[in-house]
């Protein structure tokens, strides 16, 4: 019976030292904690600062622009809108909020591609009162039927920050040619 007691001893001895090792080896395996990123949290001041940051970085664009077409003498409005006029009628009778115009454009990027135009079929919309890009009824208000002007709106006046998910990207400044046929 000793030999025995000592025999079962020895096995449990044996199991358990081999569970151990065993428990060891899986508690010393486990894999390191991944570190906790803490994501910052986006505020209307992160958004004002990075809308900043487009706009200086579209001015900059814009005058880059202009200097290289120096015929181009445009006027810069409170909004960053920029036209200049270059065949006035003299019609003092300038598109209103409301009234509906029709207007011939070609719609292209400051690099020259063009991505749009309505030369022979004119887009009609109402100023002020539609979903056209908001330069371009900031600029229709400048004009006469019978003007063409130049634009230059910036993405905030444009598109914005979608584009329109077709020919003009996200965050696109916009140069315009256009023609104000009527004002109805």
């Amino acid at each position: 019976p000793f030999y025995r007691q000592k025999c079962l001893l020895s096995h449990f001895n044996l199991w358990f030292t081999l569970l151990k090792k065993i428990l060891f080896s899986f508690l010393s395996c486990k894999e390191d904690p991944k570190p906790i990123i803490k994501k910052p949290q986006w505020s209307s001041a992160h958004s004002v600062s990075y809308q900043q940051e487009i706009n200086e970085r579209e001015q900059i664009k814009i005058a880059l622009f202009l200097e290289q077409h120096p015929e181009l003498q445009m006027t810069k409005t409170e909004t960053g809108l920029r036209y200049m006029i270059y065949k006035s009628n003299s019609n003092v009778n300038k598109a209103l909020p409301g009234q509906k115009v029709k207007v011939a454009l070609t719609i292209k990027l400051l690099d020259g591609s063009t991505c749009y135009t309505a030369l022979e079929e004119p887009e009609v919309f109402t100023v002020d009162k539609s979903d056209i890009e908001s330069g371009l009824n900031e600029a229709v208000k400048q004009m006469s039927a019978g003007d063409k002007a130049k634009l230059i709106l910036p993405s905030h006046l444009a598109l914005g920050l979608v584009g329109d998910q077709d020919k003009i990207p996200p965050l696109a400044i916009l140069y315009i040619d256009v023609e104000l046929l009527e004002i109805k």
